[in-house]
């Protein structure tokens, strides 16, 4: 079988190879007045509140390409972007996308990067108006930014929390960081054992976590539907523990987590136990989630008391009495920040 061709970068030069890999992309959004091909995007803001975000991604700090295709990093690149605009109450409508590449790259490579990157576009409906390429001596650095609009009375920031506001998360949490231990595990293994098939069975759910993750759009229309309005919210990045946090501090609060609501999915959760890893920690501090954290009215339980989506996890109090884990055998932990720090 002969060997696949592939292009070098430098036969395409930089204009002819984003012409090359943005030529699938076609715009779905009305504020999109003008996109790639001139020397700016040109957006309309229909009359709302603009919403920017931008997310950097390193090769080697934030993704590792021994394990993660291509086409999945392209896909992630954008879904963490667009959930912070979530994240705000805000619906996504534009991206740019820049990368800097090293001599490694075929055109063929982000032939691949840019299909994922054109599958969450459409998934989540936005359009693809611009961005930049240049050279790299360090692997692939790859920068995002999202772009949304919301009317200014739904925009939702991390400093409404108010004292007996009910904290709140969707989905279930530590799975993605369990998939990157599995992930880590096999990389190990076949660097000393080139030879040994990785064990990856039923790790479908865990390694889709970390490695292809979706955003929650979903609940900004269940929001709109049942008129609720959180008090404050961000998306679970960093981990439950960090993240909280930072809700807490910028509303100028405290709060009560308790242990025994915090969701796991039941892979994760056998799977922290496979690795001598206590599950709770890993649903606090693994991060990656990209799980919504919010906080509600009391008043507002009965409309995600029947939804699965949502669980309850604690409570919103004075600031002198902290930020705390209640445990299953009721002891108290003042939280810290463990999740990632992005410069350890």
């Amino acid at each position: 079988m002969e060997p696949k061709q592939t292009t070098p970068v430098s036969q395409l030069g930089e204009f002819g190879l984003i012409e090359h890999l943005t030529k699938n992309f076609h715009h779905v959004n009305s504020s999109t007045l003008k996109g790639i091909g001139d020397d700016a995007a040109v957006l309309d803001s229909e009359g709302k509140k603009t919403v920017v975000s931008t997310d950097l991604l390193v090769e080697g700090i934030h993704f590792d390409l021994m394990y993660t295709p291509l086409k999945h990093l392209g896909y992630k690149s954008v879904v963490v972007n667009l959930s912070d605009i979530y994240a705000m109450n805000a619906q996504p409508k534009q991206i740019t996308v820049s990368i800097a590449i090293s001599s490694r790259f075929t055109v063929e490579a982000l032939d691949e990067f840019y299909a994922g990157i054109e599958l969450a576009c459409k998934n989540y409906k936005v359009d693809l108006v611009g961005g930049d390429t240049t050279s790299s001596l360090s692997g692939l650095i790859i920068s995002v930014t999202a772009i949304g609009l919301a009317d200014a009375e739904d925009l939702v920031y991390r400093n409404g929390a108010k004292e007996g506001d009910l904290v709140c998360v969707t989905g279930d949490l530590g799975a993605a960081y369990l998939g990157l231990q599995i992930l880590e595990r096999e990389k190990r293994i076949y660097i000393e054992h080139p030879e040994v098939q990785p064990e990856l069975e039923n790790s479908d759910y865990l390694i889709g976590k970390q490695l292809k993750p979706e955003a929650r759009k979903e609940v900004l229309k269940f929001f709109k539907d049942m008129n609720l309005k959180p008090t404050s919210m961000m998306d679970l990045s960093d981990g439950l523990s960090s993240d909280i946090l930072h809700i807490c501090k910028q509303s100028g609060v405290g709060c009560d987590l308790f242990e025994a609501q915090i969701p796991m999915s039941e892979e994760a959760y056998h799977m922290a136990l496979k690795f001598n890893l206590d599950p709770i920690t890993c649903a606090l501090n693994g991060g990656e989630d990209y799980e919504l954290l919010f906080t509600i009215q009391p008043e507002d339980e009965t409309k995600i008391a029947d939804e699965d989506t949502f669980c309850i996890i604690g409570i919103i109090t004075k600031k002198e009495n902290g930020c705390v884990l209640v445990t299953r055998s009721n002891n108290r932990h003042i939280l810290k920040a463990q999740g990632w720090n992005h410069f350890e």
